[in-house]
């Protein structure tokens, strides 16, 4: 445990450090882009929960991405990334093509299901119903022989077919899609809180952050201090807005808008340290098929941020995402910095005395 009140290094329990005394285990978020469809339905729930205002359409022409960033009126955000990506061998094009059919038989044979994956049970029992729940009344295609390798092992949804996409509707394998969904990262050492003068930010008993809009001033220093460019002041009345991980919804044991309304589990809530495990259990997953560029960013409590309380995992750099590759807290040098204003302000007033004893000789 590091001393009370610490601006950086490991820190294992900040609730505590902000004065708790018996606070519950830390809450987090850990995201599994892997998969992510970018159905946006996060950012409807997050708008709809707490009452953020529309910031309508903007037709940015990145991808599907019309949000953009997180700023005010957004606290998640889906980005969607385009990548050409090296053209994969016969098997594995002939595995993808196979598609909804080979994931429907892995899933109904239990390969790489692990314990019965919620989200494979209900996409078998749509897909044997001809992928409509036996609505559409049309016989069900005969499913495809599951792969004798890797190939086709479950790996999340049906468009993770290691490690080979599924064709886009143009039948193109060369291109993919990678899409995340973004939040405010609560940090272990959060130099939004440590800059704000009045006291608006404050931390949660469960070791999050969050803004109180009747004490912020609108000062702004909380939006400049931030290393992942978070929190933004909303234009109509100047205040501070940002993910407070519905405080309100934690408070009565409710799992927040956002992971709830997830179709995929891809944003998954509950205690951090039980979160890190199971990331670290998924990243090794993917590596195991393949898919050796799955990484897991924020998880680590060493890094320059002492950790995040919504972390990720990730298929490619950081900064593809848009994300900072070696965040640090911008608080960090701030004793340093006053102990160096502290000499120079000695120095100077030296100098001043030994001017004016210079004069009088």
């Amino acid at each position: 445990m590091a001393s009370a009140n610490s601006l950086y290094g490991r820190l294992d329990d900040p609730a505590r450090d902000a004065g708790y005394v018996d606070p519950p285990p830390r809450k987090g978020f850990f995201t599994d882009t892997s998969v992510c469809i970018g159905c946006k339905a996060c950012e409807v729930a997050c708008k709809e929960w707490n009452a953020v205002p529309e910031d309508g359409i903007d037709l940015l022409g990145l991808s599907y991405d019309n949000t953009g960033g997180l700023g005010a009126d957004s606290w998640r955000a889906v980005a969607f990334i385009e990548q050409s990506r090296p053209a994969v061998d016969r098997l594995q094009q002939e595995t993808a093509a196979a598609g909804f059919d080979a994931f429907a038989e892995a899933a109904r044979l239990g390969t790489g299901v692990p314990g019965g994956h919620p989200v494979a049970e209900r996409a078998y029992e749509n897909s044997s119903h001809g992928g409509c729940g036996g609505s559409c009344g049309s016989s069900p295609a005969p499913a495809a022989p599951a792969a004798k390798d890797t190939t086709g092992q479950f790996l999340g949804m049906p468009g993770m077919l290691a490690p080979a996409p599924l064709p886009d509707r143009d039948g193109r394998q060369d291109v993919r899609w990678l899409m995340m969904s973004n939040v405010c990262k609560h940090c272990t050492h959060a130099a939004c809180l440590d800059v704000c003068p009045t006291g608006a930010l404050f931390r949660t008993e469960f070791g999050t952050v969050v803004v109180q809009q009747d004490v912020c001033n609108g000062c702004g220093y909380c939006v400049s201090a931030c290393p992942y460019g978070v929190i933004d002041k909303r234009e109509d009345d100047g205040r501070a807005w940002k993910c407070t991980l519905c405080y309100d919804r934690l408070g009565e044991d409710e799992t927040p808008a956002c992971a709830k309304a997830c179709p995929t589990e891809s944003i998954q809530f509950g205690d951090l340290d039980e979160l890190r495990v199971r990331a670290e259990r998924r990243r090794q997953q993917l590596h195991d098929v393949g898919v050796t560029e799955a990484r897991l960013y924020g998880e680590d409590p060493d890094d320059g941020v002492g950790g995040d309380g919504a972390f990720f995992l990730l298929l490619d750099e950081p900064e593809v995402y848009g994300l900072p590759p070696d965040p640090v807290v911008t608080t960090r040098d701030l004793p340093s910095m006053y102990k160096h204003m502290a000499a120079a302000a000695g120095f100077m007033l030296l100098g001043t005395v030994a001017a004016a004893l210079g004069r009088r000789s």
